[in-house]
C-alpha cells in the first residue's frame, strides 16, 4: 500500500468516523451472539479469550482511579488471566472504594457501551474508539504479557477496521460486543465460588473497606452485568426483522406488515 493508497484508507475512515454504516443483516447479528455464548462457554476457548476480559476489567480500576483523583501507577496482565492494577493515594474513602469496585462492572459496561453505538449504527466509531482506548491502556501496562495482549487485541481490531470489508468490520463489531455483554457474567460467577481460597478478591477487599458484606458486593456485580445484557441485546437485536423486542416502557412491538 503507497502513500497516496493510505491517505486515500484515512480520509475514508475519517469519514466513517462521522456518518453512520449500514445496518447489518439479522443473519450476523444473531449469528454473533451465538459465536460469543459459544466462546464464553467453551473452557478452552474461554481460557484465551477470558484475557480480554480481564483488559477490560484492569481498565475499569484504571480509569475509575483516574476519575477520583488517585495517581495510576501500573497495569499488570497475567497469563492465568489474572490483573493487577495499581494506584496512590488514600488506602480508604470514597475513592478508594470506586476505584476497587470498578472492575468487574467494566466489562459488562463497556459491551452496553460498544452496543449502545452499534445500535446507532456506528460501527466504525466504536472499532476506533476500541483502538484508542488500548492505545492509552498501553502507556500504563509494565509487564510483557500485558504488552503483548495489548497489542494482540489492538492488533485485530485495527487490521480488520483498515483492510477489512464492511461485514468484516460488522462481525468483529458485533461479536465483541456480544462477547464483552455475555462473558461479563461468568467471572462474576467465578469470583464467589473461588472465594474462599482468595481472601483479597475484589469483593473481599471491599467488604473490609466498607463493612459491608463481600457476598452483597458480588450480587451487586452479578446485577449491573445482567441488566447490562439485557438492555444491550435489546439494543443490537432492535434492527432485527421478525423478532420483537419491545423498548423499555410499557408499549409494546407493533405486528409486522403482512
Amino acid at each position: 500500500m503507497n502513500s497516496a493508497e493510505i491517505a486515500e484508507r484515512g480520509s475514508t475512515i475519517l469519514e466513517r468516523l462521522t456518518t453512520t454504516q449500514t445496518p447489518p443483516p439479522w443473519e450476523l447479528v444473531v449469528g454473533t451472539g451465538v459465536a460469543a455464548l459459544l466462546l464464553v462457554v467453551f473452557r478452552p476457548t474461554w481460557r484465551i479469550l477470558r484475557n480480554a476480559v480481564t483488559v477490560a476489567h484492569e481498565g475499569g480500576h484504571a480509569f475509575v482511579a483516574l476519575l477520583s483523583g488517585r495517581r495510576l501507577n501500573s497495569i499488570r496482565l497475567h497469563s492465568d488471566t489474572s490483573g493487577l492494577t495499581v494506584s496512590s493515594g488514600k488506602p480508604y474513602g470514597v475513592g478508594m472504594v470506586l476505584t476497587m469496585a470498578a472492575g468487574y462492572p467494566a466489562p459488562a459496561l463497556l459491551g452496553l457501551g460498544y452496543a449502545a453505538l452499534l445500535g446507532a449504527h456506528r460501527i466504525t466509531l466504536m472499532l476506533w474508539l476500541t483502538i484508542a482506548l488500548l492505545v492509552a491502556l498501553l502507556v500504563k501496562v509494565r509487564n510483557a504479557y500485558g504488552l503483548l495482549s495489548v497489542f494482540v487485541i489492538g492488533g485485530v481490531m485495527f487490521a480488520v477496521s483498515w483492510f477489512g470489508t464492511d461485514d468484516a468490520q460488522a462481525v468483529l463489531a458485533y461479536l465483541a460486543a456480544w462477547f464483552l455483554l455475555l462473558a461479563a457474567v461468568r467471572p462474576v460467577i467465578e469470583l464467589q465460588r473461588n472465594r474462599r481460597n482468595e481472601p483479597n478478591s475484589d469483593a473481599d477487599q471491599l467488604a473490609r473497606l466498607t463493612r459491608i458484606p463481600g457476598i452483597v458486593w458480588v450480587l451487586g456485580f452479578g446485577v449491573v452485568a445482567v441488566c447490562a445484557l439485557v438492555v444491550g441485546a435489546r439494543l443490537l437485536l432492535a434492527d432485527v426483522e421478525g423478532v420483537c423486542v419491545p423498548p423499555l416502557t410499557h408499549s409494546t412491538c407493533a405486528p409486522a406488515a403482512p
